[in-house]
């Protein structure tokens, strides 16, 4: 694998996950993303023994994008705190079916997964298992069917953004799960980690870091 690394020191590595990959293993047990840094690492800085790469956040498996990790146990520990309270910056950018409604708003939902289905439902604030989602979405440009979103998570739920952008009655481009009705098998989902800021562990400013979607459609439909 080719991953791009994006920022790196001695606390963070910060990079580019390829789509289709998953970020830790699972019972695909195909390569994943932590297994190869873990083993990227190793092999550049000619380390023995285990290397310590913490996981901070997720990655949905066909989504690409910005990615951070821990290289330190005290990293890790203060990164996990920020998350916890909402204080990393992550903007996505989606290509959805149709034009929304209103050109930027908030869209605030209660979601439940079905670990068995491994899928979120929509539900109601009473449901016992219901997690409150909050995101701000903003139209950059649009064509006939297809609309370019800049999107900016408030939280952290799992598929949160297909979720609510399908909710909101436009799906993701290519989302297989929650636009099935209108997405053809085989289509690459258009989701794009676009851009992480958080303040770094030890220096105590803020690193922020950008990555641009590939160059094929319907991406290049906008850029």
């Amino acid at each position: 694998m080719d991953i791009p690394i994006l920022y790196e020191d001695n606390h963070l590595l910060v990079v580019e996950k390829p789509v289709n990959i998953p970020v830790q293993a699972d019972n695909t047990r195909d390569k994943d993303l932590l297994t190869y840094l873990k083993q990227d690492i190793k092999i550049r800085y000619q380390k023995p023994g285990n290397v310590f790469l913490g996981l901070l956040h997720r990655l949905d498996r066909p989504v690409g994008g910005v990615i951070v990790f821990a290289k330190t146990s005290k990293a890790a520990s203060r990164l996990s705190d920020v998350i916890r309270r909402q204080a990393m910056e992550r903007s996505y950018l989606a290509v959805v079916r149709g034009v929304p409604v209103q050109k930027q708003g908030n869209l605030e939902h209660y979601l439940s997964k079905n670990h068995q289905e491994n899928k979120v439902y929509v539900v109601s604030a009473h449901h016992k298992k219901a997690k409150k989602a909050l995101l701000g979405y903003k139209l950059i440009a649009q064509t006939e069917q297809l609309s370019l979103l800049s999107v900016r998570l408030q939280t952290g739920r799992p598929h949160q953004i297909r979720v609510q952008l399908a909710e909101m009655g436009t799906p993701i481009y290519g989302d297989q799960k929650y636009g099935s009705n209108i997405n053809k098998p085989g289509q690459q989902i258009a989701l794009w980690a676009h851009s992480l800021s958080v303040e770094h562990p030890t220096k105590k400013e803020i690193v922020t870091v950008d990555s641009l979607p590939p160059a094929e459609y319907p991406w290049n439909l906008f850029y």
